[in-house]
């Protein structure tokens, strides 16, 4: 995973527009088995090819809420502190397809994401952290946005 973070904030060093990190997250679908394993979303479409290409998919595609989970990463690993992020939303956009790269150190898919400050509330002490995320050059989450609190 090859990632770039800003060090640990400081609220009153921070603005509107400025990058806290950017990651590539390697997806393979063995990641999809073990989070499948850990969520109990044992649902075809995310280990079966032929079942997802049955339904109309490219493939076999990463959970919604795993690529949810990667993105928000780069904004906890920014902070310091999972509990710091008081709100987290997005809405899903495109399915990340992911190939089998079974036996080989390839990933099956590769997600960009890049946070940026959206917004500053001085007087809550929390800055809103906008993430753009995508895989082959396609947004997959829209309006991805992790608040952060500050003491």
């Amino acid at each position: 995973m090859a990632a770039h973070v800003v060090a640990a904030p400081v609220f009153d060093e921070l603005e509107t527009g400025l990058e806290i990190g950017r990651r590539e997250i390697a997806v393979t679908r063995s990641d999809l088995v073990k989070y499948a394993g850990a969520s109990g979303d044992f649902n075809p479409i995310h280990w079966n090819n032929d079942f997802a290409v049955a339904v109309e998919l490219p493939g076999v595609i990463a959970h919604g809420m795993f690529t949810m989970g990667a993105a928000v990463q780069l904004v906890v690993d920014w902070v310091g502190d999972p509990g710091r992020v008081s709100d987290y939303q997005t809405r899903f956009t495109k399915p990340v397809p992911v190939a089998d790269t079974t036996g080989t150190e390839e990933a099956g898919a590769v997600l960009q994401v890049v946070g940026t400050i959206g917004a500053i509330d001085a007087e809550a002490r929390t800055a809103r952290v906008d993430l753009a995320v995508t895989n082959a050059g396609q947004r997959v989450l829209t309006k991805a946005q992790a608040v952060v609190r500050f003491p």
